[in-house]
């Protein structure tokens, strides 16, 4: 078990891609007890396949992906939730046919089963429209409320670390803030996020430390508020 403040996810030296095509090419990245540490990149960067390759969808190439002190890097997606990793996936991936209710029971399938009802309050707690909904189909639910449900799915498997993936995509800009103070308040009850994102300057806001992926490789990275005020990264995401 990691003790509070040490490396949790510890990636060195990351190779990966697709095929013969290498996207990443040696990616360093760390991410400690009770942070939320975002991953900035613009579309093509290299973010979804360092999330595919964190979350077992796919096998490495070459380097070290250390999840609470055990290596990971090319573990089946089934090992690495059942220790605690728990992947949000961009573009929500709800099950359409299902109920609400039922989507949030399957996030337990593989972790966190025996406390089921306790999560499913807890959930509902933080998101009561989702307790209004438990019997409609997730695919009837607004954008925003399949992304609410798709982070209590996740929150169902009682992570230890939680990579959220692009949260605030599709979303309107009220929605947006939305998603971004619940990030801040999930991470302020002890949870520790991997937060993915184009959105640079709220994720910024609420991130403890940051990584910029440029071309498969971190350009920038320190702590967030430090990013905020880098004139480089200023002037190729916020065009100042």
């Amino acid at each position: 078990m990691a003790d509070a403040g040490a490396p949790i996810l510890e990636v060195r030296g990351l190779h990966a891609g697709y095929g013969a095509v290498e996207v990443l090419r040696g990616v360093d990245l760390e991410l400690r007890a009770g942070e939320i540490v975002a991953l900035l990149g613009s579309n093509g960067a290299g973010k979804s396949t360092l999330n595919n390759n964190l979350s077992g969808i796919y096998r490495p190439f070459a380097g070290s992906i250390r999840f609470l002190g055990e290596e990971i890097a090319g573990a089946p997606p089934t090992r690495i939730v059942a220790a605690g990793l728990v992947h949000v996936p961009e573009g929500r991936r709800v099950f359409p046919d299902l109920s609400v209710r039922e989507n949030l029971e399957l996030g337990s399938y593989r972790r966190g089963r025996a406390a089921r009802a306790r999560n499913l309050e807890r959930v509902v707690s933080i998101f009561p429209r989702l307790g209004e909904r438990a019997r409609q189909a997730a695919g009837t639910l607004s954008g925003g409320e399949q992304q609410m449900l798709a982070i209590g799915r996740g929150l169902m498997g009682e992570p230890r670390l939680l990579i959220l993936d692009e949260p605030s995509l599709g979303l309107s800009p009220l929605l947006v803030e939305e998603m971004f103070a619940l990030v801040g308040r999930l991470n302020a009850d002890g949870l520790s996020v991997l937060l993915v994102e184009q959105n640079v300057v709220q994720s910024l806001a609420i991130a403890h430390r940051a990584y910029v992926l440029e071309h498969g490789a971190i350009a920038l990275s320190g702590a967030a508020a430090d990013l905020a005020r880098d004139p480089a990264l200023r002037r190729s995401y916020l065009g100042l």
